[in-house]
């Protein structure tokens, strides 16, 4: 299996699992902070599509796609913001309505990023794009990082949709 592949098969994985987590899910259930305090689906569902889209879209330099999609989310933050570092008042701003939104902003990443897969070669996978870790980081294992950042925010958000008894 070529690499590329194998990279889009996960990225496939996500977001078939992005899909079945807000399947059928209405706004209560989006929002619902688990104690009060924890991260909300609607939350980790947005979270960890930003953070796919601003990393790679810093990979294939191009355009993240969130600059669209930040009107019909209505959220007061910048466009770089990623949710990273988010006080528990922020995560509460972040009040998704209905699935389809966040479902259509993934949508929207998934496919800039299988773009970029088809054209990330084994030079494109190697070349160092982060030189403030030791070792660099190269394109290829900042595509893994975000896999197992999508990864863990996924199981979160299948843990709280088990919390609300869906």
């Amino acid at each position: 299996m070529d690499t590329r592949d194998l990279l889009a098969d996960s990225f496939e994985r996500i977001d078939q699992l992005v899909r079945q987590i807000a399947d059928g899910l209405g706004s209560e259930e989006l929002n619902h902070r688990p104690g009060g305090t924890g991260n909300p689906i609607g939350w980790l569902l947005w979270h960890l599509t930003r953070v796919q889209d601003d990393h790679v879209a810093a990979l294939a330099g191009t355009a993240q796609r969130w600059p669209t999609w930040q009107r019909r989310f209505g959220l007061p933050y910048d466009e770089s913001t990623v949710g990273y570092g988010h006080t528990s008042a922020e995560v509460d701003s972040v009040q998704v309505a209905e699935p389809d939104l966040l479902v259509g902003y993934h949508t929207e990443v998934h496919q800039a990023t299988l773009d970029y897969l088809k054209r990330a070669d084994a030079g494109e996978l190697d070349r160092i794009v982060d030189r403030r870790w030791d070792p660099p980081v190269s394109a290829g294992v900042r595509l893994v990082s975000i896999q197992g950042d999508c990864l863990q925010h996924l199981g979160q958000a299948a843990y709280v949709r088990g919390l609300l008894g869906r």
